[in-house]
Parts: structure tokens; sequence; C-alpha cells
């Protein structure tokens, strides 16, 4: 019997998040695994009047690619792929992982020589987005590695996913919209603000905010979503950062990650666990040692850490940072092949003050809405 979430959880990617046009260009990409959402969101695209291309990939070809690819074969870019980044007009990613750990012991090297062959066309496809020319969004459909990673059922994960996404069912896009509404209060009392200060246990960090936008996210880019976000000025990072939750890469978990900041860029870093993936990521460019986004999370229905950034960095009361590309949106400049997220716990004594007013404590906002 066909979950009736799944149908609801399309209509929201399709018309809600993206709002496909007639007769726009639309790939829906991801895993075979998320076929049952796939089909939902094919159907949902034509009945909007759009034209939808499946790219619906096997679980096993990444593994595959980077044990036997040449370093020729690793920087080559297919045309139809640097076709759909430059001209569509929508792009809809369905994350499904049959395997998280499948890259886990793949040489981060190997890696690195993708990810900056791709940086180019990932370039355009920020600033394409960034002028509204590309409407993209993200979700996931549950698998049980998904499941086994947050440590529960895939029952209780299913269960998770569609609550996280769709918190009131019978009216979801009419909850987006209210999440909205509150979360642009808080992007309004940052607009035209300079300096932002964040403490915590191990941490004491400052960025600069000036002249830089602040991004309402409400359920448009990322399914589920609950964030508000900038990009940095680049050079204006200064302290340390403990991050309390483990950053995952490739599959590989990176454990009691530290950094030190001077100048905006990472001089030290430390990890308890899987320290080499982290420094050769934070080598793979000229970039990648500098912050693309520092942002804020929002959504009180994801209160627990379950291995998935796409849940992980939205936990209210956290706030993470990207090491790497920014979002020209914001007025970032930082360009590189990597964006990794790291998540700290702000609701332990944690305090964000910005110009000297104290916005956020103990994983709270304190200004009035």
């Amino acid at each position: 019997m066909k979950d009736p979430r799944i149908e609801k959880l399309a209509d929201l990617l399709v018309n809600y998040s993206v709002t496909v046009q007639p007769g726009q260009t639309v790939a829906i990409r991801g895993s075979v695994d998320a076929e049952p959402l796939a089909k939902e969101v094919y159907k949902k695209v034509l009945e909007a009047g759009g034209y939808p291309m499946m790219l619906l990939n096997y679980p096993d070809l990444p593994e595959i690619f980077y044990r036997y690819a040449s370093d020729e074969q690793l920087s080559y870019i297919h045309e139809p792929v640097r076709h759909i980044f430059e001209h569509y007009d929508v792009l809809i990613t369905l994350m499904a992982e049959r395997n998280t750990k499948g890259l886990t012991t793949t040489d981060p090297a190997r890696m690195a020589i993708a990810r900056r062959a791709m940086a180019p066309i990932s370039q355009v496809y920020l600033e394409r987005a960034a002028k509204g020319d590309l409407k993209w969004t993200l979700t996931l459909f549950p698998t049980q590695a998904y499941a086994q990673d947050a440590e529960m059922s895939l029952e209780e994960y299913t269960d998770f996913v569609f609550g996280a996404c769709m918190p009131d069912s019978s009216d979801p896009v009419g909850y987006w919209k209210r999440v909205s509404a509150r979360q642009e209060k808080i992007v309004q009392w940052l607009d035209g603000r300079k300096q932002v200060h964040v403490t915590a246990p191990e941490t004491d960090l400052r960025l600069s905010i000036e002249g830089r936008k602040f991004i309402n996210c409400d359920c448009h880019e990322n399914v589920p979503d609950g964030e508000v976000f900038t990009g940095p000025v680049e050079d204006s990072v200064e302290g340390h950062v403990y991050f309390s939750y483990p950053a995952i890469f490739n599959g590989a978990e990176v454990t009691d990650i530290r950094l030190w900041f001077e100048k905006g860029k990472v001089v030290k870093a430390t990890a308890s666990k899987n320290e080499q993936v982290l420094l050769k990521a934070l080598d793979t460019d000229a970039g990648s040692r500098y912050v693309g986004e520092f942002a804020i999370g929002t959504n009180e229905g994801i209160n627990r850490f379950t291995g998935e950034i796409l849940f992980d960095e939205k936990i209210g009361g956290s706030f993470h940072m990207a090491l790497g590309a920014g979002y020209p949106e914001t007025g970032s400049k930082n360009q590189s092949g990597l964006h990794w997220d790291m998540i700290c716990d702000l609701r332990n004594g944690g305090k964000i003050t910005v110009d000297g007013d104290l916005l956020y404590e103990n994983g709270k906002f304190v200004i009035d809405f």
C-alpha cells in the first residue's frame, strides 16, 4: 500500500519549493532507491506543465568510479551534466543512500580531483540560483542506511523524515509560510549589522557580516528546512571553534573537530577521529580553508543528531559553518570545490551577539518577534 505522505511531499517539492511553471525544463536526479518519490515528482511536474527528465543512479556507481577511474576520468565533465547546470530551469535532487559508508575508505585525494573539476560548474549553478535563473530543491527519501545511522527503525525514521518535512501534514505549505514569516523578522533584525560574536564551550569566534545578506530558509531549497544563513566576509573570521557534533564527509565520520582561524583562514585543525580526512578536505583548493556559510538552525522539530546533514544542520539550538564555497546571493565571494557543513550545539551556555546586542542564548532567540 502506497504511503500517502509520498504524494504530499512530491506536491510540496514541485508546487511550493520550486513552483514548476508550464514549459520549464526540470531535471530530477537521485538514486533508484528513491523510486516511489521520484515517480510522484515526475507526475507532479507533468501536471504542472513542465518537461521532466529523470536521472536516477545506481547505488554502487560512485564506489566503482573512484576505484577504477584514472585522473583524467575523475576530471571529466560530461556535456549533458554541464548543459543541465547551465541551462535547465529546475533541478530536483532526491537523496536515497543504500550504504552511507560506501566511500569511507576511498582516497580523499581522488575525490578532491573530481571536486576541483566540478567546481566551475558548481559556481555557475550557484550564480544562476542567486539570480533566480535556476530553481533547485533537495530532499531525502528514507532508507535502511539512513535509519541505521540515526539509530532508529526504518518505520521510526520514516515518520521522523516526513514529520520534519511536513510538521503539519494537513497543510504543509501553510506551515512553511508561517515559518517564513517568523524567520523574516530575524533576517530583518540582522539587516545592516556588522559584527557577530559566538561563544560556547571551547568556542570564541568573531566574524564580519558587513554588507552581507541573510537568507530566510523556508523550505524552498532544502526540504526540510529551518535556518537563516549568510556568507561572512572572507578574511574576517577570527578565533577558535569546537564542533560538538560529528561532521560526515563522504561517509567518514570526523569527530571532535576544532578549528583555529586567522584573517578568515583555518590555520590549525584537529579531530579525534579521521583527522586526515579533515586535513585533506581543507587542502582541496584555495578556497577550502575559508568559511562560505554561517547559519543558525531554527527547526525545533529536529532535536536529535541523525548523521545526515540535511536534518542535522537545522537542529534548533545550533549554529553551523561551511568551509568552502559560499552562496553568491549572500554576497559571499568564496569559491571552492568544497562545501562542508559543521555543527555546534549552543543549548548549553552558547551565546550569539551582533554588534554587541544579544541575539541568541542557550539555543533560543531572545529578540522580540
